[in-house]
């Protein structure tokens, strides 16, 4: 799959577990999540201005 997407469902499912009323470590997954978002930026990023890995192997 595409790495975009799969941070994209990662971060769904992150977001799942952090809003959960059952969480014992809610400040870990806050931790968590904080790290997550900034990713999926970064990656949403790359894939906006189209680098990739196989891009910058065929230079």
């Amino acid at each position: 799959m595409n790495k975009p997407l799969v941070s994209i469902i990662v971060f769904g499912l992150l977001l799942l577990l952090v809003l959960s009323p059952f969480s014992a470590l809610a400040g870990l997954m806050l931790i968590l999540l904080f790290a997550a978002i900034y990713n999926l930026g970064i990656n949403l990023f790359q894939a906006l201005i189209g680098s990739s890995e196989a891009d910058a192997k065929e230079s």
